[in-house]
Formats: structure tokens, sequence, C-alpha cells
């Protein structure tokens, strides 16, 4: 295993061994645990040709000593001597990767084994094609395939729908049922280079807003519908903060984009913002911060009449936060838990 930094890697890596053919990213921060999972299905891969590019966000445990354990050449490990946050991170192996073709996936992640060699195959074989997704597997903390959960996560984001082909309506795919993934996405780099790979302000959507970008210019995207790819559901909820800029980010994407010759997604766009602007509102008022929620009701109100829901979050707006947060604690125990859920509560 070759450590260096990220400076000098190119140019040192290139004198050892032949510029790979695929490059996978994945970046991480304080999973030293779970990280192996990830690794070891990408050196599990039936095709070969590929470096591995491990981005360590500065974290803070023994992630080091866990990549030290794998002698491989193909690996190269960067280390940032301190953290630079999420999309800074995955730009880090983006920018350091040889290959033509490059995916990226999360730590808690993997590959089945025949994930390369399936999307390098298209790839190969229609040079006109810009990228290809997978559909995938839903697996817990135990690393178990959750049948039943795969099945509904399939059909909830259409990809029981799409058969093996290059994807009709490629917007509409990706903004409006959001039926790809880019974990399970192998792209040729220099498609990412045409909208210069992911943006920082749509950190926490990234994925979503990468696959919009290039459906917006005209890329090609192939789906698979087999499940070369696992993704995780695991415990833990996310956090009041990371909602808020989780929906912050995806506000300032959906306010960038423009769909000047498609009326019916520019009518979807401002029913996705206002959408997003009330549930913003709702969490702001949650943590604490009610004029800022109380103003996105009354931009939401300029456009048209309020939801009920709006319009009890403004009413609760007005309420002492130690209430405030009580009430809505309790809707959300009212709400029936769906399969994302049920999974992470089973193997938490």
């Amino acid at each position: 295993m070759l450590t260096m930094s990220l400076k000098h890697s190119s140019i040192l890596i290139n004198l050892i061994i032949p510029v790979p053919n695929v490059s996978i990213c994945i970046p991480t921060y304080n999973r030293a645990q779970i990280l192996p999972y990830a690794v070891n299905s990408v050196l599990n891969q039936t095709y070969g040709d590929f470096e591995l590019l491990i981005c360590d966000d500065a974290s803070p445990d023994n992630t080091a000593e866990v990549v030290a354990q794998w002698d491989d050449p193909r690996i190269r490990y960067i280390r940032h001597p301190q953290n630079i946050k999420r999309s800074r991170n995955m730009r880090s192996g983006y920018e350091a990767a040889q290959g033509q073709y490059f995916i990226k996936f999360d730590d808690d992640d993997a590959l089945t084994p025949t994930f390369l060699e399936r999307t390098v195959a298209v790839m190969e074989s229609q040079p006109d094609v810009d990228f290809v997704c997978t559909d995938h597997w839903v697996i817990n903390a135990r690393n178990e395939r959750d049948q039943a959960a795969t099945a509904v996560n399939s059909a909830k984001w259409g990809k029981d729908r799409l058969a093996e082909a290059v994807i009709d309506d490629l917007l509409k795919e990706t903004f409006v049922r959001q039926s790809l993934q880019v974990g399970s996405t192998l792209f040729r780099k220099d498609c990412l280079r045409t909208v210069d790979f992911m943006r920082f302000e749509a950190d926490g959507c990234e994925d979503f807003d990468l696959l919009v970008r290039l459906a917006a210019v005209g890329k090609t995207g192939f789906f698979i519908p087999e499940k070369l790819m696992e993704y995780r559901f695991h415990g833990g909820q996310t956090s009041l903060k990371q909602d808020i800029h989780f929906l912050s980010a995806k506000i300032f994407c959906l306010e960038s984009y423009r769909f000047p010759e498609r009326p019916e997604l520019e009518t979807i766009r401002f029913a996705k913002l206002a959408g997003l602007k009330q549930v913003l509102a709702m969490r702001l008022i949650e943590k604490g911060e009610a004029q800022r929620g109380r103003q996105l009701i009354q931009e939401l109100a300029a456009l048209g009449p309020l939801s009920s829901k709006a319009k009890l979050g403004q009413l609760l707006s007005y309420l002492p936060l130690r209430l405030r947060q009580l009430a809505f604690q309790g809707f959300r125990q009212l709400r029936p838990e769906d399969y994302s859920e049920r999974v992470r509560n089973a193997a938490g």
C-alpha cells in the first residue's frame, strides 16, 4: 500500500504502476470499524484494473492503522492533516483520480463483486454513454441485506421500472423521480469535468445536484437493473442542525436550476421549492430560530394559501421553546415508521 501526500501522489504513482482504467474514491471520516467492509468490497472485484483512493478527512480514530493492514499497490491513502469537510474531502479524491472512469461511494456502503465488470463493459461497448447506474441492495448495521426494504426502496424511487438501457428523459429521472444514485454509478471522468464535479454549496445533497446538472447539459445515462451495490441504513437519527444544513443546500440547488425549455419541470421546481421551504421553516422553529421560520412562512404566504402544516408551525413558533420542541416530538411519534426507519431501528 502507498501512503503519500496528495501533492506528490500522481507523479510518484505513475513511476511505479501503470495508470489504472478506473478510479474508486471512498471518502471517510471516523469510521475505522466499518471502513474495511467498503474497502474489501473493492478489493474483491472481478475486474481488477483500478486504483482505490481512500480519502481520510483527518479522522481522530485509528483509520490510518486500519488502512495500513492492506498491502495492495492499487490503494492510495490520502490523509488530510486537518478536517476539510465532506464535500472537499470528496473532491480531493476526484482531483487525485487518474482513471478514465470514476466512482465515489460512502465509507459505510459497498460494491458487489461484479459491479466494475458489468459497468465497465457498458462503457467500453457504448462510447456515447457518459455514466452507468445500477440498482442496489439495502443493508443494515450487521451487513445483512434486507430483501423487503430493498424492494420497497426500488419501488419508491422508480428503479424497479427502469430497463437495462439508455435512460429516457434523464432530466425527469434525476430531478423529478430522483431514481439514480451516485454511489452506484460509474462515470466517465471527462463528463464530470464538464460540470466541474460537485459544488461545495450543495454539501449534503451533492449527489442529487451532480446528476441533475449532468442531465441538464445533455449527458447520457445507462441503467442496469441488477443490484450491484449495497447501501446501508444504520442506527442514529440526523440532528436538527444536519436537517437544516441539508434543506438549505437543496434549496440552493433548486434556486440555481432553470428549465426554460421544459415548463412542466419549472412548475415542479417551484412546487418542490415551496415544500422544502415549508419543511425548513418548521425545523427552524423547532430549533429555536422562530423569526427565521416565520419569515419563510410569510414568503410562502405571499405565493398563495398556506398549508395547514405551515399554519400550525406559525402558531407553534409563539410557544416557549421547550413546549414547542415537545409538540414537534409528539407529532413525530405519531408518524408511521417507514421502511428505512425499520431497518435502522432493527440493527442500529
